[in-house]
């Protein structure tokens, strides 16, 4: 145990971030470098180690976290490493981007603020970095078996890396331009630096993977051609497909998708574009939205000089308690101040927007929208509560519904779909075509990126197991766990 008594002595302190007045002018992650050490042996420190340490169960990839959290408290960065790559390929992705279930599940919190597992977490992964602690783990010997990875987002490249390591000659098939899939082009800069993906794929090319960027499976390849070319396919596409809104004007220019509007922000980070196509410089922005993808929205908005910046969700606002009826462990529903909503803006619940205005030329210039609130279990509008706010650029950040199926993957593989529109699979994460499975979003619907990974090695020893019939991979969960939630 770290220390007995580190949480009756210490508090809960989390990452200092930049002033806003300083981070919204530049793309850089909003946390001030170094931070964390000061203060990350103390926060490592608040760890019961609990008989029963219910952060197991909140972490789909069942993370050590009693014991990475000791090592943290001693200092002892190489032994913490090592627990951490135990059950997690790529602990600085979660680091930064997760909403850490486990500090929902953290059994401190029952009573207390919980441990900052988080931030333990991308400290011992900072630190393995900067100490040369992370090295390739090339496989002793090569199976002689060849399997596609198809997507490169948190499922593939974990799925992939697993695979390789087991021995097997893997190949990761993305059809963007780089390798990464949402971390790429769907995560602004501002959370997640994009060296943070760099040093993973060289990490994994020094392994053997490979990488053909710039091929769409279904479009560029016939995905019946490309099973016959590989011993086993594993499908991590994500559920791509965005939820739309259809409503009167919808068809006006400046109403986007989120993923249309990210990635080009991303691609001048990149050094693709001088300034996106699609820019909120000098416009009233509207986000409709207001899970992860809104704010993502909202700090892009921010950063590229939005006139002004509001984030419109149909729900009611959550309260910033524990709600009775979603009690410890499980992952509650909170009211939640991101960094981007620090730097300013309008956050507007329990609306609904009804439709679009645009100008002569055919560009959108007004939302409407009215009050709703539930009757019978139904969202219902509420009369004389309509209004108009100005818009000259909208983004649609509500979610995603599937797969992609227009691209013709599913069909050319034959593929069974559930009630939901996602990838059917047994209990191998196999699906009904032999040789051919799914991890991540295409399997179990959108997501998050801890839940990808899990799957992601959870289906890699399946694949193992159908190549060589047996397999020693780990696998954390089964394609039917879900969320500790109620």
């Amino acid at each position: 145990m770290a220390d007995p008594k580190g949480f009756l002595n210490h508090g809960r302190e989390v990452a200092e971030t930049r002033p806003v007045g300083e981070r919204v002018k530049d793309w850089n992650e909003v946390y001030v470098p170094g931070s964390l050490l000061p203060i990350i042996s103390k926060q490592a420190s608040r760890c019961m180690d609990c008989g029963i340490p219910f952060c197991h169960n909140g972490c789909p990839l069942g993370n050590l976290i009693p014991e990475w959290n000791d090592f943290a408290y001693r200092e002892d960065w190489s032994a913490a490493q090592e627990r951490l790559h135990a059950t997690n390929n790529f602990p600085e992705f979660t680091g930064r981007l997760c909403p850490a279930p486990c500090e929902s599940a953290c059994v401190l919190g029952i009573n207390q603020p919980p441990v900052t597992i988080k931030n333990v977490e991308v400290s011992i992964i900072d630190q393995a970095w900067d100490r040369g602690d992370v090295a390739p783990q090339a496989p002793e010997r090569l199976s002689g078996k060849t399997v596609a990875v198809i997507g490169s987002g948190p499922a593939g490249l974990a799925a992939a890396q697993q695979l390789t390591r087991a021995g097997h000659t893997v190949a990761v098939y993305e059809r963007a331009d780089r390798i990464g899939g949402l971390l790429r082009y769907g995560i602004p800069e501002f959370k997640m630096e994009k060296r943070h993906i760099n040093r993973r794929i060289e990490q994994m090319r020094a392994e053997g993977t490979k990488f053909r960027t710039g091929v769409e499976i279904g479009r560029d390849l016939d995905a019946a051609k490309l099973r016959k070319r590989y011993d086993a396919v594993v499908i991590a596409a994500g559920a791509t497909v965005s939820r739309d809104l259809p409503v009167p004007g919808r068809e006006l220019n400046g109403v986007h998708f989120a993923m249309e509007y990210l990635p080009l922000s991303n691609k001048v980070q990149e050094g693709d574009f001088v300034q996106p196509p699609i820019t909120a410089e000098g416009k009233h922005v509207v986000v409709i939205g207001g899970g992860d993808t809104g704010a993502d929205c909202v700090g892009t908005a921010h950063r590229q000089g939005a006139a002004s910046v509001t984030q419109l969700e149909i729900m009611p606002r959550p309260g910033e308690e524990r709600n009775p009826n979603q009690p410890w462990p499980t992952f509650p529903m909170l009211y939640k101040v991101t960094s981007a909503h620090e730097e300013g803006g309008e956050r507007v619940y329990s609306v609904s927007t009804t439709h679009f205005e645009g100008d002569e030329d055919g560009n959108v210039q007004a939302l409407h929208l009215t009050e709703v609130e539930f009757i019978d279990g139904k969202l219902t509008p509420k009369p004389g509560t309509e209004r108009t706010i100005p818009a000259q650029l909208v983004t649609l950040a509500m979610g995603f519904t599937g797969t992609d199926q227009e691209n013709g993957l599913v069909a050319q593989f034959g593929l069974d779909l559930d009630a939901r529109g996602n990838i059917e699979r047994d209990a191998d994460f196999q699906t009904n075509v032999p040789g051919v499975f799914v991890a991540g979003d295409a399997g179990r619907g959108q997501s998050l990126i801890v839940w990808a990974i899990a799957e992601g090695r959870s289906a890699a020893r399946g694949v193992d197991r159908f190549l060589t019939g047996v397999s020693e991979l780990p696998a954390p969960i089964r394609p039917t766990d879900r969320s500790l939630t109620v």
